[in-house]
């Protein structure tokens, strides 16, 4: 079971920021809270540990602007550590277009 202060601390912070960061150990609920967040959100999920969702980020930068108007999740994204660079510099432009409250990442480690 989810805490619902905890998830609502992460909504809170989701509107406030571009990304925010769900970071703990091994079997603690991150996944469960991430899908709980997805169920009144237009979401994009992906499982970076499964291959086929991995390739969908091949033009990662691409596919952030396909999907800038929902929030993207990225499950265990610490196996693409090559990703971060893309993700600080896609917020940053959006920050500077005046438009990253429309570009929403929570990320699981």
């Amino acid at each position: 079971m989810i805490d619902r202060r905890l998830l609502e601390e992460v909504s809170r912070r989701l509107l406030a920021m571009p990304a925010v960061a769900v970071l703990g150990p091994r079997q603690i609920g991150k996944t469960t809270l991430a899908l709980h967040l997805a169920e009144d959100r237009k979401v994009t999920y992906l499982d970076l540990q499964s291959p086929s969702n991995r390739a969908r980020l091949d033009e990662p930068e691409l596919y952030f602007g396909e999907h800038a108007e929902g929030l993207i999740v990225l499950d265990e994204v610490h196996r693409v550590p090559a990703l971060f660079d893309t993700l600080r510099g896609t917020i940053d432009r959006n920050r500077r277009r005046a438009t990253c409250r429309s570009f929403r990442r929570a990320r699981l480690g």
